[in-house]
């Protein structure tokens, strides 16, 4: 019970780095134009990105059926080499910016470093996947994908998105059952899409088995998971919140810094509650809770710090 109780504050820990780091990626990622809708009001941007989710998801389990698994695997390693590519050549170019370095100079050490660091990431990630790797890059990539949606979608999309695949992401772990053939996919592939905190001394997550087969069996598992997208969903409220609202409210300056942290204490509460269900033993979906504790902690603290605004920051 003592190390159950362990993994819950690790992945809490997770959770609180990942989101705040979002938040500080925040200005860097506007100052070097990150965003990813040309117009961040627009609803039809969330519609069309849960479409991709949705279409994403279909081709993934296509994949698994036809058992080519290991073409899943580069495809995903590459996409995270990538970002990490970018959240390292972003920071490191502005690092040494800040510092007076001429700008093509800062450019091409930023890019050169940026680029050994991915390989560096890719290769650990391929060839030992251990729990705690996959922790950090897992973390890592979720701060990065939660702050470029932040930046890129004002509240009001942002709200549409949150409700959306918290419904999805109940269908898709209650009624399809298609999430937990997921989990199951990238857990057999070491894959970093997933949090792992280890319940049992000595795990290790390369000799995980199949974790649609031990939930089938009803089999104790010796590690706690949580999908990537229980940390970035939420987050992206956390991040347009401070991006988005104004930074002068009724309760003085920088009452958007308030709302994204008590967006995020909202998230947290959620996960909380999340957890009493998942150590039970039984799949759940994140997303219904922790959008759900993200939302309600944002619009408490915008009535706090926006007194006599019920736009909600939605226009």
């Amino acid at each position: 019970m003592e190390r159950k109780l362990s993994s819950v504050v690790a992945l809490a820990l997770f959770l609180v780095i990942a989101q705040s780091v979002a938040l500080l990626l925040a200005v860097p990622f506007v100052h070097a134009n990150l965003e990813v809708f040309s117009d961040p009001g627009d609803v039809s941007n969330v519609l069309l990105y849960v479409a991709l989710i949705l279409i994403v998801t279909v081709i993934i389990l296509f994949v698994i059926r036809i058992k080519r698994e290991k073409a899943l695997k580069h495809l995903i390693l590459g996409a995270f080499g990538l970002t990490t590519l970018m959240v390292f050549h972003v920071v490191i170019f502005l690092t040494l910016t800040h510092f007076g370095m001429d700008p093509d100079t800062a450019a091409t050490i930023a890019f050169t470093v940026g680029i050994i660091l991915a390989i560096v990431v890719i290769i650990l990630l391929y060839k030992y996947p251990e729990w705690y790797i996959v922790d950090f890059v897992g973390v890592c990539v979720a701060a990065a994908v939660a702050s470029i949606l932040g930046i890129s979608l004002t509240i009001l999309p942002v709200f549409v998105l949150l409700i959306l695949l918290a419904i999805y992401d109940a269908i898709s772990v209650y009624k399809t059952k298609h999430m937990i053939t997921l989990a199951d996919a990238v857990t057999q592939e070491r894959l970093p899409v997933l949090l792992v905190v280890p319940t049992k001394k000595g795990y290790s997550f390369r000799e995980q088995k199949s974790l649609k087969d031990q939930i089938e069996k009803k089999e104790k598992r010796d590690a706690t998971f949580m999908g990537l997208g229980d940390i970035v969903i939420p987050g992206v409220l956390v991040v347009s919140a401070f991006r988005w609202l104004p930074s002068v409210g009724g309760l003085g300056p920088f009452p958007n810094i308030f709302v994204a942290i008590f967006t995020m204490i909202g998230c947290l509460g959620g996960f909380l509650i999340l957890m009493r269900f998942v150590m039970k033993g039984n799949p759940q979906a994140g997303l219904p809770l922790m959008n759900g504790g993200a939302i309600l902690g944002y619009m408490i603290s915008y009535l706090v710090f926006y007194p006599g605004d019920f736009t909600f920051g939605f226009i």
